[in-house]
């Protein structure tokens, strides 16, 4: 069943996705969580492809599409592998549509367009060692010297910063007032290519390896006076309005990430056998599995409910944040169960549940975690 109102242009679209996926993503997924990397050329080949812009008007170098086109792109990463869904998501749902929304034409020509086209890479730069969900408490700032400004401070756990041209940064350029801990912030385009600019650590992971993570070190790194984007004091409404976008393209390919456990861990269910007959005879296997499909059902439905807002326009924060929150328990629960199905088969090294069992878990981290889309909901219905 599908409440999205996918047309044919969409399921033409989803059938190129899934041909290239098909053909150069899946049969290196291995290797690259083995290296712990994969080769730029990923990104070029898809902008090349034009994925990286499905959702932008041609104006700024996209295709023009409407947002359900994103969410076949989302879908389609998502069903093989969660770590290069959350790599090329943070090109096309994070670090980019700030620059869209609030970028100068000048910028639109020199970081955006480059980046839909696959030449340029992005990132967003939130956390910091000591802030992670506390945006208003961030510490990494910017001071103004002449047209200029130079920034120090620190971003970790930064999802392509080992290897981003460009990071969308917020930073705090006036100091914390009690009375409002939220002003001050600012969000910036920093050149990772500038003087003083560092990644100073590859952080290892135990899953979506291939997903590189990195520490970032700024010193006195000076930013020319268009790296400002937006109005500065505005950065925090600025990223929470990214933010939106973020989470609702995790919980995209995070839903189509746990259909594709289901689907494999249902495969084995019907051609394992036990005591004489395939194991998804035995009521407790069975239920099991009706279960994942049914909670499955039930949360896409939420998230293609706020997809339909999002392409309406609509900041839909309650449904977003509970979107977030229903999919990032789900697929921990559905690839535990998974694996609870399928046993020894289900923990091979290598093995598309083993890598997803690992890389599912960010799910309830990254963006914001679990806690936090409980408080956004909590202040919402007035209890906060």
């Amino acid at each position: 069943m599908s409440l999205a109102p996918f047309t044919q242009e969409h399921d033409l679209l989803r059938q190129t996705i899934a041909e290239w996926v098909a053909a150069e993503v899946t049969p290196n997924l291995a290797q690259w969580e083995d290296d712990g990397w994969f080769s730029n050329d990923v990104f070029r080949r898809a902008g090349e492809l034009g994925f990286l812009g499905l959702a932008f008007p041609e104006s700024a170098g996209g295709q023009g599409g409407d947002y359900w086109s994103q969410v076949v792109f989302l879908e389609e990463l998502g069903k093989v592998s969660q770590a290069i869904a959350m790599v090329l998501s943070v090109q096309t749902d994070m670090s980019t549509p700030p620059l869209l929304k609030f970028g100068t034409e000048r910028q639109i020509d020199r970081w955006l367009k480059p980046a839909l086209n696959g030449e340029l890479i992005g990132a967003i730069g939130i956390t910091e060692p000591d802030t992670g969900s506390d945006v208003a408490s961030i510490r990494t700032n910017a001071v103004r010297d002449g047209d200029e400004w130079i920034l120090n401070g620190q971003k970790m756990y930064i999802t392509n910063g080992a290897r981003a041209d460009f990071i969308t940064m917020v930073v705090r350029t006036a100091p914390i007032e009690e009375a409002d801990p939220w002003g001050g912030i600012s969000m910036f385009i920093v050149d990772t290519s500038l003087d003083g600019f560092e990644v100073s650590q590859k952080l290892e992971k135990s899953g979506m390896k291939m997903s590189d993570t990195a520490l970032l070190f700024m010193e006195d790194v000076r930013l020319p006076p268009d790296s400002l984007l937006g109005v500065e004091g505005e950065g925090f409404k600025q990223i929470m309005w990214e933010l939106q976008g973020e989470r609702l393209g995790v919980s995209v390919f995070g839903v189509a990430g746990a259909k594709a456990v289901l689907d494999e861990a249902l495969s084995y269910a019907c051609e394992r056998h036990a005591f004489g007959r395939p194991i998804g005879d035995f009521q407790a296997l069975s239920h099991r599995l009706v279960d994942m499909a049914t909670e499955i059902e039930a949360v896409e439905a939420l998230i293609y409910e706020c997809c339909d807002l999002w392409n309406r326009g609509i900041y839909a924060t309650e449904e977003v944040a509970m979107a977030k929150l229903s999919v990032g328990e789900l697929c921990n629960k559905v690839v535990d169960e998974a694996v609870q199905t399928m046993g020894g088969a289900g923990l091979v090294e290598g093995s598309f549940i083993s890598r997803e069992w690992l890389g599912m878990r960010i799910g309830r981290i990254g963006g914001g975690s679990d806690e936090v889309q409980r408080q956004i909901l909590a202040k919402t219905m007035g209890i906060g």
